[in-house]
């Protein structure tokens, strides 16, 4: 299901702006690997505020009172959408980052594990909470950062990404929880862009844009 047929977003001129606002690097942070680096999108104000926006419009009236950034790229996006929409912001951070008593959950990655920690009662039970990060890739962070909030006590609404990785599948592995995102590059990239400070860039060239994965989600709705 395409978000820009459920929300109106089909042809919307923010949705490519968005998308060639992204420098995608590649061959980093290792060969092979294509980095989708919103950076270059946080240095253009009118792509920034179109993206913090999209998702205020889509979130504003489900009585969402937690919104929960996945540390780091997370935060960049997560703060100004809680403050939209009225919403805490809620850090989920690194090991040892937080002060204080928290709670962890550890997920698996490629090479090892990580994990997850959360300060003791920032979240309520009860509470409707979404979670935002700037790009789904395995979709193990988003997994482990829902089972954080959920032992809580929380209500996980939906995670939001800004980008979707196309050839990944753990964008319908969430908890059985939808995932919203903006862009989803396909696999052909077009790697003819200027390079940018010395480092050769590429741009998405063929883009699935709005993509919404997961259960539907009835935007007046205050439960799912």
């Amino acid at each position: 299901m395409f978000a820009g047929d459920q929300n109106g977003l089909q042809g919307d001129p923010r949705l490519k702006a968005i998308s060639e606002a992204i420098r995608v690097v590649p061959h980093f942070p290792k060969p092979g690997i294509m980095f989708q680096d919103i950076t270059t999108l946080l240095l253009d104000p009118k792509a920034f505020k179109d993206t913090v926006d999209i998702f205020v419009d889509r979130y504003r009236d489900m009585g969402i009172s937690v919104v929960a950034g996945v540390e780091a790229r997370g935060f960049m996006f997560g703060p100004s959408i809680a403050l939209a929409i009225g919403a805490k912001f809620v850090p989920l951070r690194k090991p040892r980052k937080l002060p204080g008593e928290v709670i962890s959950e550890s997920y698996v990655l490629e090479y090892g594990k990580d994990c997850l920690e959360m300060h003791v009662g920032a979240v309520q039970p009860g509470e409707r909470a979404l979670v935002i990060d700037d790009l789904v890739a395995t979709g193990g962070t988003l997994s482990a950062a829902i089972r954080l909030l959920e032992r809580a006590g929380a209500h996980v609404v939906e995670c939001a990404c800004v980008v979707g990785l196309r050839e990944v599948k753990g964008q319908h592995g969430l908890n059985g929880k939808p995932l919203y995102i903006l862009v989803e590059p396909r696999q052909q990239i077009n790697c003819s862009a200027p390079s940018v400070n010395g480092v050769e860039t590429c741009r998405h060239d063929d883009l699935i844009l709005g993509a919404s994965f997961g259960s539907p989600l009835n935007p007046t709705s205050k439960s799912d």
